[in-house]
């Protein structure tokens, strides 16, 4: 193979933050990127060496763009795998896998690859049709997910009691027991093709209830040593067991009993995984690099605190964005800011994200706070 950081083509499916960020990396490996996004606008354009228009689903694009490339990963799940698949038959290296995007892309997929490799997770039940709703084995209230093409808090479902049956999903879905649980926890793991795993620490995670989006992420946590090494004992099960290649976010429940529940897999760099830029020794987008390329991983250990909070589009705005309260933000100590290049903003649509550097814990999370309420993306 080409030296990594000379010749080599990297081409990109999807163009939107995650690739942005990725390519911000790239630029410093001086590695060659083309991507493919169908939004003429996305974030990608401006910063990778070829930028492509087309669809992401459709076989003959994927496959003409993979064909020009010498490794083709993703920053979005929903692409054609029929197309990575035939790619990898005629020698274009493809990572994640092929098959572990089909996997991810079908969440009765992922909980019975769970269920057959004994990864915790709630229990659940796949069904076809929304009339299987009422007399399924999983009991009052649960939750209900597509299982496809759900993403952000999109394609879930909370049934409480029989009444709500009537305005659950009729599409092919996974239902599964509602996790009374007491902390949404991430761990991110890489894996190269030589079989070497690195986990980054694990974080905590709050969520946006309006919208179920990360909104405010901890990192390192500070929950029981054994709650932390249990969970990236899980993670690295599950790399291994997938055998993929490149990084993958695993998203995870700790419930009131102090079980640690997997909820979903993303075979990607992910939003728990942005305040690693600057809160630790490599960054998500770095330790992807070096995995897809097989180059030795990076160290994951925690330089710092960090907090990283998303900026979403504010309620009522729709149109072209504009950011108020950055430069009260640039005035605080150890605050970095992420835009994204979105030109249009809509309520609760990614915009960036802020992460928060802070040797002091609480000092870090009080600055978070104060991002949080005044920093708005208006229009």
């Amino acid at each position: 193979m080409k030296a990594f950081y000379g010749d080599l083509k990297l081409g990109i499916l999807g163009g939107g933050q995650l690739g942005r960020m990725l390519i911000q990396q790239a630029i410093n490996y001086n590695i060659t990127v083309k991507v493919l996004d169908p939004d003429r606008e996305a974030p990608c354009r401006k910063l990778c060496d070829e930028f492509v228009v087309g669809s992401l689903n459709d076989f003959e694009t994927v496959y003409n763009f993979g064909k020009k490339v010498n490794l083709l990963t993703i920053e979005i799940e929903k692409v054609n795998v029929d197309a990575l698949e035939q790619l990898e038959k005629e020698g274009v290296l493809v990572y994640p896998q092929a098959r572990i995007i089909r996997l991810v892309q079908d969440k009765g997929l992922q909980k019975q690859f769970f269920k057959e490799n004994d990864i915790p997770t709630a229990p659940f039940q796949v069904i076809s049709s929304q009339h299987q709703l009422n007399d399924c084995h999983i009991k009052f209230p649960f939750i209900q997910k597509l299982r496809r093409d759900g993403y952000d808090g999109k394609g879930v479902y909370k049934v409480i009691d029989k009444s709500y049956i009537k305005n659950a999903f009729t599409e092919p879905s996974i239902i599964e027991e509602w996790v009374d649980f007491e902390k949404e926890i991430g761990v991110i793991i890489a894996r190269n093709e030589q079989g070497e795993v690195k986990t980054f620490p694990m974080v905590e995670m709050e969520f946006n209830p309006d919208v179920n989006l990360v909104e405010f992420l901890i990192s390192p946590s500070t929950l029981p040593f054994g709650i932390q090494q249990e969970a990236a004992k899980i993670a690295t099960k599950i790399a291994v067991d997938l055998k993929i290649i490149g990084l993958l976010a695993v998203e995870m429940f700790l419930d009131k009993n102090g079980k640690i529940l997997v909820n979903e897999l993303a075979p990607r760099p992910h939003n728990s995984g942005h305040q690693t830029i600057e809160g630790n020794i490599v960054s998500q987008f770095e330790q992807h690099l070096r995995a897809i390329f097989n180059q030795p991983l990076g160290e994951t250990a925690c330089l710092s605190n960090a907090i990283m909070v998303n900026i979403l589009g504010s309620v009522g705005f729709e149109g072209p964005a504009i950011y108020e309260g950055i430069e009260k933000l640039l005035e605080l100590p150890g605050v970095y800011i992420h835009l994204y290049g979105k030109a249009l903003t809509k309520p609760f649509r990614k915009m960036g994200h802020v992460t928060i550097v802070d040797s002091d814990r609480e000092k870090a999370i009080e600055k978070a706070r104060i991002v949080q309420k005044a920093l708005k993306v208006i229009s």
